[in-house]
C-alpha cells in the first residue's frame, strides 16, 4: 500500500542516503541499484504482467497515478516518485527499470539497475496462503520468485560467477519494503487473530533471501521496515466495522494495536539482520526504519506541509478517511484531490 505523496517519499529517501554516507562505503562507489519488494518499490512490474497475462492493467496504469511528476501513469502506485526513485536520483543513477517490460532480457541495458518489485507481492510464497485460506490478488510474484528472476537475469549479463560477484559489489541492494502484503492480505482476509503468528516466517524468508544473495556477492543491502499501518487510511477504513472497540492514538488518530503490530515485525527484522551480520561481517547491512521516519512526519504535520492531514486519503471514495473498500483510486466511482502535495496518503 504505497503512500501517494513526493516530500513524505523525500524524507525517507533523505534518511537513508544519510546512512549510507555514514557507512563504510560512499555513494559515489555504487554503480547499479538492484531492487526487490512489493508496490512501494515497483517501477512497473505489475502493470507489464497484468497487462501481458489477462489484458487488464491494474489501478497502478490508471491516472490519477502518475499524474504530478511522469505525467502519465508508470505502473507506480503513486502520483508521482517512490523512495526507490529519490534514491537512485540522489546518487546520480538513473530510475531504476522494471526486469518484465517489452523485448528480449539480454537485449534491455540493466548495468545501472534492475527492479523486481511488484505491487502485491508477499515474503512467502503462495502455498503458505492457499493453506491458511487467504486469498492473493496476483500468483507468482513472491519474494522467493522475484529472487528466481534475479537469478534469470544475472545469467545473461555475467556467464562467469567472478563477473557476477562484481557487478554485486559494485551495487546497492534494496531489500524491500516486504512483507507489509502477507499481514495485508490475511487481515482483509479475516485473519486477525492468526495473523501475528506467522510474523516470525515473514521475517525468515527476507532474512533467507537476504543470504542468498550475500552467496552469490552482494556487500551492500539496504533493508526497510514495515510502516506503521495504524495510520493507513485503508486500515483505519476497514476496522471502522469495530469502532469502539480499538483504542485510537490521542495524537495522530492511529490504531495503537496494528502500530505496535508493525513494531513487532521490525524487532523480529533487526534481530534477524544482527544475526546475519555476525555471519557476514564483510557485507554492510543497513536498517531503513520506515516506521520512525513515518510517525515523526504524522506528529509534525504543518512542518512538511501536509495541511489535509494523515488519515485522510487523497484519492478513494467515501467515509471519514475518503476510502472505499470496493473501489480502487483511478477506478470509475473513486474521488481525487486537487493537490495531492497536501495529503500523507
Amino acid at each position: 500500500m504505497a503512500s501517494n505523496i513526493s516530500p513524505l517519499k523525500n524524507a525517507f529517501a533523505c534518511a537513508v542516503l544519510f546512512l549510507l554516507s555514514a557507512s563504510k562505503y560512499a555513494c559515489g562507489c555504487y554503480k547499479s541499484i538492484i531492487s526487490f519488494g512489493d508496490s512501494l518499490a515497483d517501477t512497473g512490474n505489475l502493470l507489464y504482467l497484468e497487462s501481458t497475462s489477462s489484458n487488464e492493467k491494474p489501478p497502478s496504469g490508471f491516472l490519477p497515478y502518475g499524474e504530478t511528476f511522469f505525467h502519465h501513469p508508470t505502473g507506480r502506485f503513486s502520483d508521482g516518485r517512490l523512495i526507490i526513485d529519490f534514491i537512485a536520483q540522489d546518487m546520480g543513477l538513473p530510475f531504476v527499470p522494471p526486469f518484465h517490460g517489452e523485448g528480449n532480457v539480454s537485449r534491455r541495458n540493466y548495468r545501472k539497475g534492475v527492479n523486481f518489485a511488484v505491487g502485491g507481492s508477499t515474503a512467502l510464497e503462495d502455498s503458505f496462503f492457499a493453506k491458511i485460506g487467504v486469498k492473493i490478488p496476483y500468483a507468482n510474484v513472491s519474494l522467493a520468485a522475484q529472487l528466481s528472476w534475479f537469478k534469470e537475469f544475472l545469467s545473461t549479463i555475467c556467464h562467469k560467477p567472478s563477473k557476477c560477484k562484481k557487478f554485486l559489489q559494485t551495487s546497492l541492494v534494496l531489500m524491500g519494503e516486504i512483507g507489509g502484503n502477507d499481514y495485508n492480505h490475511a487481515f482483509f482476509g479475516g485473519k486477525n487473530e492468526e495473523v501475528a503468528l506467522f510474523i516470525p516466517q515473514v521475517v525468515k524468508a527476507i532474512g533467507v533471501t537476504i543470504e542468498e544473495l550475500i552467496k552469490l556477492g552482494a556487500t551492500t543491502l539496504i533493508v526497510p521496515g514495515n510502516f506503521p499501518i495504524g495510520c493507513s487510511s485503508y486500515y483505519l477504513t476497514y476496522f471502522e466495522r469495530y469502532k469502539g472497540k480499538y483504542n485510537r492514538d490521542p495524537n495522530t488518530g492511529c490504531i495503537s494495536w496494528l502500530n505496535m503490530f508493525s513494531e513487532y515485525h521490525n524487532s523480529l527484522l533487526q534481530m534477524e539482520l544482527e544475526r546475519i551480520r555476525q555471519i557476514h561481517a564483510h557485507t554492510t547491512i543497513i536498517y531503513a526504519d520506515y516506521d520512525n521516519a513515518a510517525m515523526s512526519i504524522y506528529l509534525s504535520l504543518d512542518k512538511y506541509g501536509f495541511t489535509k492531514g494523515t488519515l485522510t486519503a487523497c484519492c478513494g471514495g467515501e467515509g471519514p478517511f475518503n476510502v472505499s473498500l470496493t473501489v480502487h483510486c483511478g477506478a470509475s466511482g473513486s474521488t481525487t484531490c486537487e493537490d495531492p502535495s497536501k495529503y500523507v496518503s
